[in-house]
């Protein structure tokens, strides 16, 4: 299974979601079989890693954030990955958009979709925020693929 995880700029918090899911993966023994990659709507930061506010913060949640940003290639990611997770509306207003057809539009679901608390709808762009408001990302993305992956692990067992 291939999982594309995608916000504006993919330099906060899709490369979290992706560095996240990787360590849950691993410590799950799952990583073998799924794997993750990240994207942004935009190129503006294309070939740039994760926004140094960000790595600094999951770093201290014991998360190493190595992506390099790219945009999403609708016309191979929609193919490619088997699920396309938008981080708030927009980005699944945009994945809707990019979609080369309805078909495809169904592997489009939003992060928080998975989360256990269902607190928040959306995962909230920290750019121009406090550190605070990136310990706020990391919190919804570790239950976010925490219920990923439990989502996924139960429609294994299921078919």
């Amino acid at each position: 299974m291939r999982i594309l995880f995608v916000c504006l700029g993919n330099i906060c918090r899709s490369p979290a979601a992706e560095g996240i899911f990787s360590h849950l993966l691993g410590r799950a023994g799952l990583d073998q079989k799924i794997t993750c990659d990240s994207a942004g709507i935009v190129g503006y930061n294309k070939g740039e890693g994760a926004y140094p506010k960000m790595k600094k913060v999951a770093l201290q949640r014991g998360y190493d954030l190595t992506s390099i940003s790219r945009p999403v290639k609708p016309e191979r990611d929609f193919e490619a990955f088997d699920l396309i997770i938008g981080m708030d509306d927009q980005n699944i207003r945009d994945l809707n958009r990019m979609a080369p057809t309805g078909k495809l539009k169904e592997k489009i679901r939003k992060m928080t979709d998975f989360c256990a608390n269902r607190r928040y709808t959306s995962v909230p762009d920290p750019y121009y925020g406090e550190t605070r408001d990136y310990e706020l990302v990391i919190d919804i993305l570790e239950d976010a693929c925490e219920g990923l992956i439990r989502e996924i692990t139960e429609n294994v067992k299921a078919s």
